[in-house]
């Protein structure tokens, strides 16, 4: 045990919502934890992020490109993954973060037509490409986009 490890007991912290200005005995009252005078001390500060003139730090900084507000993250993945998966089984974004091959679903998943696929499955995803619908359909599969 050091000094650096020191702490409070546990529920011995206070919290800082106790009432401003009601007199010295609060231990908060005069100038209600504003200090003397000054910009800080007066009704209407600055709002945060003011530099009292200065160019602000938001201003400094270059703005560059364009964020869509709109912007689906998908996660592609390709035909090759869903081989693992056994045959005449349902493939669907659960299944596949059950089996390890999507971490983080995001907005959706979309099926890319790279590689080959030697099963016959119904796939239940997001979105899907031309070429990955025509090889699970060859194979007599089903693609159904949720």
């Amino acid at each position: 045990m050091d000094l650096s490890s020191l702490k409070p007991a546990e529920g011995a912290t206070t919290s800082d919502n106790f009432r401003r200005g009601r007199g010295h005995g609060s231990g908060n009252g005069k100038t209600a934890g504003k200090g003397h005078k000054g910009q800080k001390a007066r009704s209407g500060a600055p709002r945060p992020g003011f530099e009292g003139g200065q160019m602000p730090l938001y201003r400094r900084i270059p703005k560059r490109g364009f964020t869509c507000r709109n912007h689906k993250e998908i996660v592609a993945i390709n035909v090759s993954a869903l081989d693992r998966f056994e045959d005449g089984s349902e493939v669907t974004v659960a299944t596949l973060i059950e089996a390890g091959i999507v971490k983080n679903p995001r907005d959706g998943v979309k099926i890319l037509g790279n590689g080959e696929l030697t099963k016959k499955l119904t796939v239940k995803v997001n979105a899907c490409s031309k070429g990955a619908i025509e090889k699970i359909e060859a194979l007599g599969g089903k693609v159904e986009v949720i």
